[in-house]
């Protein structure tokens, strides 16, 4: 293990998982444990548990489980040994590192530094007469304030192939360093050369206020118009938002996602610090999570266009999943909130973004808009639509609402909607019944992980596997009575993974918890393995049970190993059949 298990050990033991979940959950103590909305996936009823006891969380809605290294590792989207030194940091420990582990993070904090020092550069060449054409384009054409371009740290990449190259070179900084930071580009003829070239600069920030990449937007027609960073060690457009390290201390009770930086910039100049965009690529379920973190309200402010519009459509679902309230702002009068303040004012968008639709309304209008109303056959076709959307609505009241609203547009009777949504939820009904069906028609799948590569070949062994782990994690000297039963007689490889690492910390001296395996196995087994644990497993009799599960195993190891014996020596008889049919 590259961090000492020992370090882990005491890391773990001092940082109180409830009060590091707490920061980003808001608890409640029920019983032994606290509860809470999951913050991995959109829910109304808490079913996201932590056990100070056991110093573990898990959800049973999703399934997302582990201790406090993994909690850190999923919430804020960190690798093991940055969620390490996060949490060591929070308690004033250093963290001892393998020299393999050094070089990762200094390289990191290299390419960091890069980025810092390629940001100030193109700064500095805005404010030097070199930048006067991107002065012009962001104070004349676009109205910025020198404090707002200061604020966003905005610059000039100057035309040249080689500018920033050399810049950075008197720096100390190396072309592959460049290279794997997305600077510079590699052409055909193995020369490299700079990324971005005459175009405004906008740097990216993360939530910790570090430099991960950059947008350039070219000043004249050249093309792309925008020029994004490539994702690099430091830098995932997916994963990241625009301003979203600002946006996080907004105190408007929201947030206002546009579709580029320029509405960004300027909502944030008109006074409206809660805005947000993405980094040029759709709006991802990473996102959505991302933001859920910060506001409970997001307003999707993307232009009046179409390709706004489809936007629009396709990150409603992804942000409703979240349990985040959803509206949609209609520019009115102009074709972007950039264009809209420029024309009215802060007041007026002010106003504008209190009118925000609902994703219901919305979605409706949008429906509405692609129909005649006046024609049978497109009214029949937008009621379809239109009945689709309400029956999915899961109030009563909501569904009667939108269904009267449906039913004015159509001019056809509220009843006859409401008839129409009745029968549409009632196919949807029988349709999730038949899953369910199917389900329980199965209860051997149900036992099995939901990960493909996870589930048991033998699931007999599998279960008693589970179980054995359950009762060494509630009593570790149980150890002792484990001592004929080896790790290659598990079915499941992962199963038989941690047991063996538990039992070596066992003999070792060592904690024996699942958190404390957080640097040996990968996230995804972490969740599979905290649902394990946390499966009724009675100490009661555990002493007989302990005995029935090694038994189970050992039964069906043998069977596996006569099958393979059996089936090694049926291949024999092949060869020998065939060698002699050949005449050899």
């Amino acid at each position: 293990m590259a961090i000492p298990a020992p370090f882990l050990d005491e890391l773990t033991a001092r940082c109180d998982i409830a009060e590091v979940v707490g920061d980003y959950v808001h608890l409640t103590k029920k019983g032994n444990n606290l509860w809470g909305l999951c913050p991995f996936h959109s829910e109304k009823t808490p079913s996201f548990s932590v056990s100070p006891d056991k110093q573990m969380y898990y959800c049973f809605g999703c399934g997302k489980g582990g201790g406090v290294i993994n909690f850190i590792m999923e919430i804020e989207g960190l690798p093991f040994p940055d969620a390490v030194r996060l949490l060591a940091g929070r308690l004033g420990m250093e963290v001892p590192e393998s020299h393999g582990q050094t070089d990762h993070r200094k390289k990191r904090e290299r390419l960091l530094a890069l980025n810092r020092d390629a940001a100030r550069y193109f700064h500095q060449q805005l404010c030097s007469p070199e930048g006067k054409a991107g002065v012009e384009y962001l104070s004349q054409r676009r109205g910025l304030s020198k404090g707002i371009v200061t604020r966003f740290g905005l610059g000039m990449a100057p035309e040249g192939w080689d500018r920033l190259i050399k810049a950075m070179g008197e720096k100390g900084y190396e072309k592959s360093e460049l290279l794997e930071a997305g600077l510079v580009v590699k052409g055909q003829n193995g020369r490299v050369y700079d990324r971005f070239r005459g175009r405004v600069m906008f740097p990216i920030i993360d939530l910790r206020g570090d430099v991960i990449g950059f947008g350039g937007r070219v000043l004249g027609d050249g093309t792309p118009k925008y020029l994004n960073s490539p994702d690099t060690p430091v830098f995932n457009k997916g994963r990241n938002l625009f301003a979203l390290n600002i946006a996080k201390k907004s105190r408007q009770g929201r947030i206002i996602l546009t579709e580029g930086y320029m509405d960004t910039i300027s909502l944030h100049q008109g006074g409206f610090d809660c805005a947000v965009a993405s980094l040029g690529t759709a709006l991802t379920a990473d996102h959505a999570q991302l933001l859920s973190r910060y506001t409970k309200e997001v307003v999707i402010a993307y232009d009046g266009d179409g390709a706004g519009v489809s936007a629009a459509q396709r990150a409603i679902p992804i942000l409703e999943k979240t349990g985040m309230k959803v509206k949609v702002l209609r520019v009115k009068g102009a074709k972007d909130p950039d264009e809209f303040l420029k024309k009215y004012g802060p007041q007026a968008f002010s106003k504008l973004l209190d009118q925000s639709e609902n994703h219901i309304e919305y979605r409706i209008d949008q429906a509405r808009q692609r129909y005649d109303l006046e024609d049978d056959g497109q009214r029949l076709e937008f009621l379809k639509e239109a009945v689709s959307i309400v029956a999915a609505l899961p109030g009563p009241v909501e569904r009667e609402v939108y269904g009267a609203r449906c039913a004015e547009l159509a001019k056809v009777s509220p009843e006859a909607v409401a008839q129409e949504v009745k029968r549409e939820r009632g196919r949807l009904y029988k349709k999730e019944r038949r899953t369910q069906e199917r389900k329980a028609m199965a209860p051997a799948v149900q036992l099995q992980p939901k990960e493909r590569e996870l589930r048991y070949q033998n699931l007999r062994s599998g279960l008693a596997e589970g179980g054995v782990l359950r009762q060494l994690l509630q009593d570790p000297e149980r150890f002792r009575e484990t001592e004929d039963l080896s790790p290659e007689m598990f079915s499941a490889p992962l199963l038989g993974k941690v047991y063996a690492l538990l039992r070596e910390r066992w003999r070792e001296g060592l904690a024996v918890s699942l958190p404390a395996l957080s640097g040996s196995i990968e996230p995804r087994e972490m969740d599979y393995l905290t649902g394990v644990v946390h499966q009724p497993e009675s100490l009661q009799h555990g002493e007989a049970a302990l005995r029935d599960y090694i038994e189970i195993i050992r039964n069906e190891a043998e069977k596996r190993e006569l099958s393979e014996n059996e089936d090694a020596l049926l291949a024999v008889q092949k060869k020998l059949l065939e060698k002699k049919a050949y005449g050899g």
